[in-house]
Parts: structure tokens; C-alpha cells; sequence
């Protein structure tokens, strides 16, 4: 099988930021198919044009284009436009049996309908954030003419797709909301990487290199500091948790648009270098280490139920290392997290009942263990890494077969 895989923000374990598309292409092509990935190269100040490498047997395709969380809306429209016309082109001269395309951004539907079209292989659509709604919903997309356009593609991409892929329930009810058949659509959420986070450390050496830290309970964030996240809200826990008296220590990692304000926030609020503490993002392969060390990771997101149906990374790598999960918002993975007591969900809870609630839990040696063992119990039963590739392999042969998803059972 030869796949065009259509990516924009592939990233390989040396980079920091989510490696799903690494590890389906991986195991795609430890079985034995072709991987030729088109995705660009973020590299500040790099020269333009394409360049290719090999990244563990994935032919991956890289186009200079520079891109960060913090560009403006309109920058960051432009990338994606550029990325759109340049993949058509290096796709279309490719050989493949299939385009698997995922997003985001929604722009990447226009590179995979092109190369279907012209080399006549069926898509393979994968939805990893529910645009244009999400977008909408926090007043990112407002232009009526715009949020047609957007929705357009949307339907488009969805009919001319044989399968998709969605990261959640709540995600499938989008698409198929957004007017797709409801039987070509399945969920594949986030994967947990047991292997990589399999590590016979107590995260002592990353304590060490931290003299501020000690052996205070460690509440961590990783990821990225944008719009959606809502990081502010831990800062406003860190400052409740100092008026409790509280040893607990915060960690934010990561990097984004709303980055500075973060940190200008924990300034105001007098918490920065006290009980809070940013460092930028570190890369996939550093993070065992990091989550080994903490008690309690974080998943957070601003209070809008279009967030809620994400199926944020850092969710699943706190789960293979067993650690506990808090959640602030609603949703299936604050159902999961309550109904396995994996960790905490404060939503509906005011920040000082949030704080107390978390001093409460980082403070019961019990339930953190059982809580941890929990957690880990979830990754594996669930999302285990190596059972949820095969199930998108299954689907990329499937639609090459011009067989419908909704006749095959995926297990």
C-alpha cells in the first residue's frame, strides 16, 4: 500500500508537540507500506522550497514555511493557503493508492481532494479538532462569507471522503452534524504510548535539577499556551493555593499565542517563581522523565462545550505514565476520569473550591496511588498505542478496497 500522507504539523519524537501522524506512519511502514509525508518545516528564519529526509523509513517531505501559536489570524491564513497550493502540487506528482489527510487546519482538505482527483485514489479524512465550529464558537472566525466557505469545505471534504477518522464521540457527532453519513465515520482517539513511558525512574533526577521543588506535590501542565487552553486558570489556582498555605507546586510547559500573557498574569498575581513556575516546551522523548515527577497532570480548557470534544495528547501520556489527570471542563474525558477515579474534575467548581479540592487530593497518599494505578489501567485498556494503528491501517486497506468502514468491523 502507498500512502500520501497529508499533515501539516507532523512531528517526530526529537520535536516537541504531538506525534500521532509519526506513530501511524511508523507502524504503517514497519508493515511493510510506502509513507511519503508532506508536511512543512517550522523552523524560524529557514529558506524556502521543499527538502526531504528519511525519518525512521517515512519518506517525509518538508516545505519551509514558518509558522508559531503566535501569529495573527490573518499570518496564520496565509500559511495554511501556502501549504494548501504547495502540498497539491508535490502530491500530485506522487505515486499513491491513498490520501490520508489530517487536520488541522480544515485547509488540508484542499491538497487531499486535488491529489485524489488527479491521481483518481480514495481519501482517507481524519478530524483531529471540529473546524470551522471550534473557531466559531470562541470568535476566532467571524466573517459570515467566510464561515460558509469554511463550512463548504467542510461538507465537501466529508462526501468525497471514503472513510473518517474522528478523535472522539463528541467529535463524531460534529461530523456527522456537519451533514456526513453517519456509518463511514469512526473513532480512533488519541493514543497512550505504553512503551515510551514504560521507564523505571521516580522522576528524581528532574527533581534534582529543580531546587524549587524538593519533594513538594507537582501539579504539571504540558502543551500548548493558546486561545482554547485557558491556561490563565491555573495561575488563579496557584494563587488560591498560596492563601491555603499550601506546599503544592505548579508547572506550566509549553509555548504559544498566549504565552506572555500567561506570564505577565502570574507576575500580577504574585505567583511566578513562587509556587509557579513556565519553562518552554520540551520535546516528546523528555517527557517520561517530566511526568514521572509529578503527581497530578493537568488537562485544561476554557469553558466552551466545542472544546470539550477534543482528544488533547497530553491527556494520553499522563494516562501511560500514571499519573492522575485534572480536567476543568466537561465532556468524555471528564466522564472517564470520574467514572474510573483517574484523577479530578473540577468543573462547576469555583477556583477557591477547585484549589481546595486539588490540596485535598495531592494530599491523600491513597487515593494518589490508587488514582495513579487507575490511570495507567485506562492507557492500556484503551488506548494502547499498538492496538489503535492497526485499527487506522485496517481502514486505509479498506477504503483502497472500495470497501465501506460500516460493512467491516474495525477491532
Amino acid at each position: 500500500m502507498k500512502i500520501i500522507y497529508l499533515h501539516q504539523y507532523f512531528n517526530t519524537p526529537e520535536m516537541s508537540g504531538g506525534v500521532r501522524s509519526y506513530d501511524i506512519a511508523k507502524h504503517l511502514v514497519d508493515k511493510g507500506h510506502s509513507v511519503q509525508m508532506i508536511t512543512t518545516d517550522r523552523t524560524p528564519f529557514n529558506r524556502g522550497g521543499w527538502k526531504v529526509s528519511d525519518e525512521d523509513g517515512i519518506c517525509v517531505h518538508w516545505l519551509s514555511l514558518a509558522y508559531s501559536n503566535q501569529l495573527s489570524y490573518i499570518k496564520r491564513l496565509v500559511a495554511f493557503f501556502s501549504f494548501a497550493i504547495s502540498s497539491s502540487k508535490k502530491g500530485g506528482g506522487l505515486q499513491g493508492d491513498v490520501v490520508f489527510a489530517t487536520s488541522t487546519p480544515l485547509t488540508i482538505a484542499i491538497p487531499a481532494l486535488y491529489i485524489s482527483w488527479k491521481l483518481s485514489i480514495p481519501i482517507v479524512f481524519e478530524v483531529r479538532d471540529l473546524w470551522p465550529d471550534v473557531p466559531i464558537a470562541v470568535g476566532v472566525i467571524k466573517n459570515p462569507i467566510i464561515k460558509y466557505l469554511a463550512k463548504l469545505l467542510e461538507r465537501h471534504i466529508y462526501s468525497k471522503s471514503k472513510a473518517v477518522i474522528a478523535l472522539s464521540d463528541g467529535m463524531k457527532s460534529g461530523v456527522v452534524k456537519a451533514g456526513c453519513k453517519k456509518d463511514k465515520v469512526v473513532v480512533i482517539p488519541n493514543f497512550s504510548n505504553l512503551e515510551l513511558f514504560n521507564i523505571k525512574n521516580t522522576g528524581k533526577e528532574f527533581r534534582a535539577n529543580r531546587r524549587w521543588l524538593g519533594s513538594s506535590p507537582l501539579l504539571v501542565y504540558t502543551g500548548a499556551f493558546g486561545m482554547i487552553n485557558g491556561v490563565d486558570y491555573l495561575v488563579d489556582i496557584s494563587e488560591q493555593l498560596m492563601l491555603l498555605k499550601s506546599d503544592i507546586k505548579i508547572l506550566l510547559i509549553g509555548d504559544g499565542k498566549k504565552y506572555n500573557d500567561v506570564k505577565r498574569y502570574a507576575i500580577q498575581k504574585h505567583v511566578l517563581n513562587n509556587n509557579l513556575f513556565i519553562n518552554s516546551s520540551v520535546s516528546k522523548s523528555e517527557l517520561p522523565q517530566l511526568l514521572a515527577s509529578a503527581d497530578l497532570a493537568s488537562n485544561i480548557v476554557i469553558n466552551i462545550p466545542e472544546v470539550w470534544n477534543n482528544s488533547a495528547n497530553k491527556f494520553f501520556d499522563a494516562l501511560a505514565s500514571g499519573t492522575p489527570v485534572l480536567i476543568n471542563g466537561g465532556g468524555w474525558q471528564a466522564d472517564i476520569i470520574n467514572n474510573h477515579n483517574a484523577g479530578i474534575v473540577t468543573h462547576g467548581l469555583s477556583i477557591e473550591e477547585s484549589a481546595k479540592r486539588i490540596d485535598d487530593f495531592l494530599h491523600d497518599k491513597l487515593l494518589l496511588k490508587e488514582s495513579s494505578e487507575n490511570a495507567y489501567k485506562l492507557s492500556k485498556k484503551y488506548f494502547d498505542k499498538n492496538d489503535l494503528v492497526k485499527k487506522v491501517e485496517q481502514i486505509l486497506l479498506l477504503s483502497i478496497n472500495r470497501k465501506d468502514v460500516k460493512s467491516s468491523k474495525i477491532i
